[in-house]
């Protein structure tokens, strides 16, 4: 018996195997293209041959999902790699210095972020595109005038590639050996009075005192500084329970500089921070810094002691100038503490930095009123700009806060560790020669 296919059954059949193959096609790209795991294998840069700036270039061994850059100031491009997992094993980067000052990576969840921080004098607007290949990533920077870039720069916000970091996380205390004491009574009560137990947290400005007004008058330094203050006293009690916090002012009133300091010398203080927001004339200024008491006679450094140096009386607005001959003695009569605050500063800087994300302006020193009355190691810390609409942003959310208070405790909560491990005092045997 033969069988035969009438025409309708033949195309009916002849579509369903052209179907069945176009779909072994589709699949075979897929299992060979978009599950191949891409691998950033170098990141090199080049002056751009027409003269007019410079392209970075991100090898890569398989296409991106896609990406995206933003430029959310004018010496920090930001871009973000798309993909389910980005190998970046032995990856090489080009030297970082000149025009292009750093690079940093970040291995988010699901994707991968790149900071690309320029050099001050460097005027430049970005732009991505794949290469002719399809598989590198070109980043061009397109030489602008510095007004071009003020205002190409302001549509942007920062990306917060730390937003996956749990502050709760953060402040986990790490397991710390015990240190091995003398069992000599005499010597071990003279340990415990060396423990550190009392901090004092200082939120700077209050009532009639606004301090920095934010950009477009959105916040105000007292109110943000508050805010981070008591985030931070409350990690503190939380974390470091054996700790007693003193804060200098838990709400909205004035206290004035020279008895913030004399608070903490009343209290025993075994470390004294100042928290501010800094603010300045152009908005595209950013980022944090931790100061120290001590000289610096910078322009910048002598308009901010001024700025913070200001005591308004209750009778009027009068202005006690700090002198550099006071500062100078003080220096000479306490270097010990001197030298601790800068060791404490560092540490705050680093945290802010490599735990927040932020961008670092620095650890300075200063002649602050509000450092100079304190008898311990004591540190001013200026958690970011208001003036900047950016770093406003960061500092008056609810995380920001949590970020930067988180930062501010883990350097604190180290500083314990540190001081109560050192052996300051050694029982010393009494022997006849």
């Amino acid at each position: 018996m033969t069988y035969e296919l009438t025409p309708l059954k033949r195309m009916l059949l002849y579509s369903l195997f052209r179907f069945c193959a176009v779909l072994m096609f589709v699949f075979s790209l897929i299992s060979t293209s978009s599950f191949a795991q891409p691998h950033l294998e170098r990141i090199s840069k080049a002056e751009r041959s027409d003269g007019l700036g410079y392209v970075i270039r991100y090898h890569l061994s398989e296409r991106v999902d896609s990406f995206m850059v933003i430029q959310p100031a004018p010496d920090l491009i930001q871009m973000e790699l798309f993909a389910e997992d980005i190998d970046t094993s032995g990856i090489q980067i080009f030297e970082q210095q000149g025009k292009i000052q750093e690079v940093r990576l970040y291995n988010l969840e699901n994707s991968y972020g790149v900071d690309i921080y320029l050099d001050s004098d460097v005027f430049v607007t970005s732009k991505a595109y794949l290469d002719q290949n399809g598989v590198d990533i070109l980043l061009a920077l397109t030489k602008a005038d510095p007004y071009e870039v003020d205002v190409f720069t302001q549509q942007f916000l920062a990306k917060t590639w730390y937003l996956g970091i749990d502050p709760d996380e953060a402040l986990k205390i790490e397991s710390v050996p015990a240190p091995v004491l003398d069992p000599d009574a005499d010597y071990n009560q003279v340990r415990d009075k060396l423990k550190f137990d009392t901090i004092v947290i200082d939120a700077g400005h209050g009532g009639h005192d606004p301090g920095t007004i934010g950009y477009g008058k959105r916040a105000q330094e007292k109110d943000v500084v508050l805010d981070i203050a008591l985030k931070l006293g409350g990690y503190v009690n939380q974390y470091l329970p054996d700790v007693k916090v003193i804060y200098t002012r838990e709400d909205d009133t004035f206290v004035e500089l020279e008895e913030r300091g004399r608070i903490a010398n009343r209290v025993e203080a075994d470390l004294f921070v100042s928290i501010h927001a800094d603010g300045w004339t152009s908005s595209k200024v950013y980022g944090s810094s931790v100061f120290f008491l001590g000289l610096n006679r910078s322009d910048r450094s002598l308009e901010i002691m001024k700025e913070e140096n200001q005591i308004f009386k209750n009778h009027g607005g009068v202005i006690e100038n700090f002198s550099e001959d006071d500062l100078l003695i003080y220096e000479l009569a306490h270097s010990g503490i001197i030298s601790t605050s800068e060791r404490i500063a560092y540490m705050v800087e680093d945290q802010l930095r490599n735990r927040a994300g932020r961008k670092s302006r620095g650890v300075k020193q200063m002649g602050l009123v509000v450092l100079y009355q304190a008898s311990m190691p004591s540190i001013l810390v200026e958690a970011g700009f208001l003036t900047n609409p950016s770093d406003q942003r960061f500092l008056t959310s609810e995380y920001g806060q949590a970020i930067i208070a988180s930062a501010i405790f883990r350097a604190i909560r180290d500083y314990k560790v540190e001081y109560e491990n050192t052996e300051t005092f050694s029982p010393i045997s009494n022997q006849e020669e």
